[in-house]
């Protein structure tokens, strides 16, 4: 009997009562039990295989990276929002830098044109990351809408060290997503990348052509 057989037979034979789901640990999608330090090597690793660039700061210095990053990247026009702490610091931070902060929290419609033609780079706090895929989790909101991550050309992206988790699994879990799953939840693996035209990777095409993280320890690492 083949696993659609099996499926079928067992809807026929419960028409009339509520299906059973199998017992499992989940020990396929959870309990790596890697340490805080896997978990960083993990990430980077994964992250930086699919063109991501991964740059370690610290709570107390990040926005001075950011500032050189910007610098580095010609970032004349940044977008980011205005209530979230990662936003309140880096607008503190870059007052004086000569580049000049977007606004993202307005109406998509209001500031459309300007999203597509004249912002250099998007940057947006995240909620954790994944070690096991090297991804970032973003719940936008409309302080750091999702175009922010989306359409600009840098995506540059603040993550704090200690919200890495295992798994997909583990997030889902730590964070109560089967109570109160949310409705625009982002997973971001690395740059936009297509293969479309005549099989050639080409990024940036659907959207940012870099990723840039910037990972926040709390304290010097030894």
């Amino acid at each position: 009997m083949s696993a659609r057989e099996g499926i079928l037979k067992r809807l026929r034979e419960r028409a009339d009562g509520a299906l059973t789901a199998p017992q499992s640990d989940f020990g396929v999608v959870t309990g790596r039990g890697w340490s805080a330090e896997e978990r960083l090597q993990r990430f980077e690793r994964w992250i930086s295989s699919v063109h991501g660039e991964v740059i370690h700061t610290y709570r107390g210095s990040w926005t001075a990276d950011l500032a050189k990053l910007l610098q580095a990247k010609g970032v004349l026009r940044l977008a980011l929002g205005r209530e979230h702490p990662v936003a309140a610091e880096a607008r503190a931070a870059l007052a004086d830098t000569g580049v000049t902060l977007v606004d993202a929290d307005r109406d998509v419609e209001a500031w459309q044109q300007e999203q597509f033609e004249s912002t250099d780079a998007g940057l947006t706090s995240t909620r954790g990351g994944i070690a096991e895929t090297g991804s970032l989790w973003l719940w936008p909101t409309p302080d750091e809408p999702r175009l922010l991550s989306l359409v600009p050309p840098i995506h540059i992206a603040v993550l704090d060290a200690e919200t890495l988790e295992d798994t997909f699994f583990d997030v889902i879990e730590a964070h109560g997503w089967a109570g109160s799953m949310p409705t625009n939840a982002l997973l971001i693996s690395g740059p936009s990348k297509t293969a479309d035209i005549e099989q050639t990777l080409a990024y940036g095409v659907h959207g940012p052509r870099e990723l840039i993280v910037l990972l926040r320890h709390a304290e010097e690492r030894s």
